[in-house]
């Protein structure tokens, strides 16, 4: 996983609460476990007019007018702001590799369901909780007649507006971590090797029979 690194990006306001995780990633397109491919797929059933397929070419699918990753001016963004209990739902970790894989790595809402908040963090997503005060006035500024940017300090744990606002967000220090270092469940794990291989060595040494093979 890569280290998330401090950016300014476009953010696209995702109007809506309770998104759940069928409609970030439907089910038809969990086939695979491969982490990518999954970017032209994401919100497939609000983002196109037809129905999507595994392995459908995406380019000349009629697109829904009315969503917002289909508006110009949020083409290229970085940054999703979304409503309350964003990711809720299955607990299909599809759901984050989508969004990674479109391009997000900032979700910001007044609310995460659990498990998919706590999936964000082992794909290198930054999902930021606001006040739902906060998230309204962003809503606001992100409907103008440009796209709202945002400059994401994961360090200092801060926004920077456009108009030099600084808006801090609380954040784990065990998940912050994982994000700064690019360390996702086996890159935390291999941190441990030299401790993992002593305590084998050791149960070899005290349990052999624990060791032996069946033809031993």
């Amino acid at each position: 996983m890569e280290p998330f690194e401090n950016f300014t990006g476009r953010v696209a306001p995702l109007d809506r609460a309770n998104v759940d995780t069928d409609a970030i990633i439907p089910k038809q397109f969990l086939k695979s476990i491969k982490r990518t491919g999954f970017g032209p797929y994401l919100f497939d059933e609000l983002r196109y007019l037809d129905r999507g397929e595994p392995e459908m070419d995406c380019t000349h699918r009629p697109l829904n007018p009315e969503f917002v990753l289909n508006d110009p001016r949020y083409q290229g963004a970085s940054i999703l702001l979304a409503r309350e209990n964003f990711g809720c739902g299955s607990s299909r970790e599809h759901a984050p590799w989508a969004l990674a894989d479109y391009g997000f790595r900032v979700i910001i809402a007044p609310s995460f369901a659990d498990i998919f908040y706590n999936n964000c963090f082992k794909n290198g997503l930054l999902p930021i909780v606001l006040p739902a005060e906060t998230v309204d006035r962003l809503f606001a500024s992100a409907h103008g007649a440009e796209a709202l940017r945002i400059s994401v300090d994961l360090p200092g744990q801060v926004l920077t507006l456009e108009t030099g606002e600084c808006i801090p967000f609380e954040l784990d220090a065990g998940n912050k971590r994982r994000l700064v270092e690019g360390l996702d469940d086996i890159g935390l794990t291999l941190q441990q090797a030299d401790a993992i291989r002593a305590y084998e060595t050791r149960r070899r040494r005290e349990a052999p029979w624990l060791f032996l093979t069946p033809d031993q």
